[in-house]
């Protein structure tokens, strides 16, 4: 038999007990920790707050049978932190992405900005070294059209067409006056100006501006359309990221992530088919972005792919001093036809010996300057692009995948453990769980998707125009022919193709294929001087040399004039060849 204390300190243990029970089954017993955790994410202040879970009636969302620690007013601050949440694990899930494209276009646009300066060098480089007379006058000419390049390149609406005509109409003037009737006095406004609108009738550069306008063409508008291609990925990227959630996603959202709290389960995580159901549902419009997407990074990748050779920014930048130069020697060779013309159009000049202003560039720069670009292939344009297409090939399906990349990394509850499912903590999530996209919304649980977002569209928008853009600009091979000069003489086939056969080098993707035809004797001679010109810009001019030494060996050879007609014709270019030889074998005492 127990006594009676005994039997009073069981019954006091049976109530404990009951009560204890009685307050698991009910909830939480106080609201200390929703209070901690509600002011430190500042959404507002403490009083005011329950102190102990009560009904709560008034509440929208997270309506529970159970005592709550919410009130009216938090549930709607915590819908705001619930869509707030959303946008920082989008723009976190977003960063690597969004700093490979914006890194990337920057580097791109150093990269431009320093080949353009170093084509201006080149070509600067060339006047001072071989063109020394013209060098001065030529140098605004040069910096206008590089400049132009880079405004082009950077998205100003200027003419490419327009920019080569204006430096080529410039440089005749200046090729007249120095190299083909040299001595002139009469250099007034109106005389110069005469001349340089004779340049498109009287074409005394040929076919080299077409020529250049036809690379220029097929190598700035891609590398433009690119660069553009890339800051609407950006913009794409920061649109996303900052999306506006709809009423029916906040409410999804605030019952996912800050319900929980007002029952006093702070540490839970929602289910992983329940996360999936509502942030598939808050991110459907997104998730059509995806194909677009896709398609985007394709058409980049295969633009990337075709700029090379004649199609390459850097080939073409770094090699137009080499066809400035031959512009100039084909208008010298043509000097008394092109002077004939020039006096037909615009009169007959005084003449009187003048001194030109030569150039003086520092010797240092101009041993460095005129080596080509040896630079080692990893920091070449074209291997840049590679390593970020590579690079940004593995987000092709970014948008398709986000939401449950959202849920895995961030938010939902590992396999397994106990998780919160809207209402309640349960073993697993029970409900349907849906696809990604707009079509897999109808059967979503949790999530009211209506309609169309006008955001989404628009930048699907501007997505399917800079992907028909990119598609347009992917250069295809064409074949062109040119022919040097106005009267015959050197005919040149330029393919878009060539293999070493060819004679062309390199290793024959995109490069030229040029095949000279010799037509008569004075154009053979005509070709030696050409060759014996790119010699000499290839080793650089010593300084008691220039141009007007290259033009009497070519005209003389000792006292004798050079037969250039007839059965004369061969012993001439034996001795012009011989001649040739002889001064390129004394190039090295001359340095």
């Amino acid at each position: 038999m127990m006594d009676r204390p005994s039997r009073r300190v069981g019954c006091c243990c049976l109530l404990l007990l009951a009560l204890v029970g009685f307050t698991r089954s009910e909830g939480v017993q106080n609201c200390q920790e929703v209070r901690k955790l509600f002011q430190w994410r500042l959404l507002g202040a403490v009083k005011g707050l329950p102190d102990s879970p009560r009904p709560g009636p008034d509440l929208q969302v997270c309506i529970s049978k159970k005592p709550t620690c919410c009130t009216r007013k938090m549930e709607e601050r915590y819908q705001i932190a619930a869509c707030q949440d959303m946008q920082q694990v989008l723009q976190t899930s977003s960063s690597a992405l969004k700093f490979l494209i914006s890194r990337n276009a920057a580097a791109f646009q150093e990269t431009l900005e320093m080949l353009i300066r170093q084509a201006e060098n080149y070509t600067s480089i060339l006047f001072c070294n071989t063109y020394r007379n013209m060098a001065i006058e030529a140098a605004a000419s040069v910096q206008e059209f590089f400049t132009d390049v880079g405004l082009y390149l950077f998205g100003v609406d200027v003419n490419p067409e327009e920019f080569v005509n204006r430096f080529f109409d410039s440089l005749f003037p200046l090729v007249y006056n120095h190299l083909i009737s040299p001595g002139v006095t009469d250099s007034s406004i109106e005389y110069l100006e005469c001349i340089r609108l004779a340049r498109r009738d009287i074409r005394p550069f040929g076919n080299i501006p077409q020529r250049i306008m036809g690379q220029m063409g097929r190598s700035l508008l891609p590398i433009r359309t690119f660069l553009q291609a890339l800051n609407l990925g950006i913009e794409v990227i920061n649109t996303t990221d900052h999306l506006h959630f709809s009423k029916d996603c906040s409410r999804a959202l605030l019952r996912m992530q800050y319900c929980p709290h007002c029952q006093g389960l702070t540490l839970s995580k929602p289910c992983m088919g329940y996360c999936l159901n509502v942030v598939r549902g808050c991110l459907a419009h997104m998730a059509e972005l995806n194909p677009h997407w896709h398609t985007y990074i394709r058409s980049l990748e295969e633009l990337s792919d075709a700029m090379h050779g004649t199609y390459d920014i850097e080939h073409v930048l770094l090699n137009f001093h080499l066809l400035v130069n031959d512009a100039v020697i084909q208008a010298h060779l043509n000097g008394q036809k092109l002077s004939e013309q020039v006096n037909k159009i615009c009169g007959y000049p005084d003449r009187a010996p003048t001194q030109s202003t030569r150039c003086s560039f520092d010797g240092s720069r101009e041993k460095l300057g005129m080596k080509m670009s040896t630079r080692n292939g990893e920091e070449t344009l074209a291997n840049r692009r590679k390593e970020f297409i590579n690079s940004l090939r593995l987000h092709r399906t970014f948008y398709g995948g986000l939401a449950d990349q959202l849920c895995v990394n961030d938010l939902a509850a590992a396999d397994g453990l106990p998780c919160w499912n809207g209402e309640n903590i349960v073993k697993s999530y029970t409900q349907r769980v849906v696809g990604n996209g707009m079509k897999a919304q109808s059967g979503n649980p949790e999530v009211k998707v209506k309609g169309t977002d006008p955001v989404i569209n628009q930048i699907i928008d501007k997505l399917k125009h800079v992907i028909q853009l990119l598609q347009g600009r992917s250069p295809k091979p064409d074949k062109w022919e040119l022919h040097m000069g106005s009267g015959g003489g050197v005919a040149e086939q330029i393919s878009g193709d060539c293999d070493d056969e060819d004679g062309c080098g390199g290793s024959g993707s995109g490069e030229v294929k040029r095949t000279l035809k010799i037509t008569d004797c004075q154009t053979e001679l005509q070709y030696l001087y050409h060759i014996f010109a790119d010699m000499i810009m290839l080793r650089g001019m010593p300084d008691e040399m220039n141009l007007s030494d290259v033009k009497q060996i070519h005209q003389t050879d000792g006292d004798n004039t050079l037969d250039t007609a007839g059965a004369g014709c061969t012993a001439a270019t034996e001795s012009m060849t011989l001649t040739l030889m002889g001064v390129v074998m004394l190039f090295p005492g001359l340095w």
